[in-house]
């Protein structure tokens, strides 16, 4: 399927983009995201699983388990805090 994957905050500046239409097989957010990490660096490590990263589908906040689908927009960003 194909969808539209944006990247925010440190995530961007670590991919050098702030968008990307990728081509997937993955089912899930959490398989999006394993793919992605697995296309090795820089993705392995602004998505590494030991990092604190938030992921929306279709500008909802949501967990791994989120099943995606063909045109969906999905935004990778790290946790915000406000002062």
């Amino acid at each position: 399927m194909n969808l539209t994957v944006r990247y925010f905050a440190s995530v961007r500046e670590a991919l050098g983009r702030d968008s990307e239409a990728v081509q997937t097989d993955a089912a899930t957010l959490g398989a999006l995201r394993d793919d992605l990490i697995a296309r090795g660096e820089p993705y392995a490590g602004a998505l590494a699983r030991g990092r604190a990263v938030r992921m929306a589908l279709d500008q909802v906040m949501s967990t791994d388990a989120a099943a995606l689908r063909e045109g969906a927009e999905v935004a990778f960003f790290p946790p915000v805090t406000g002062g």
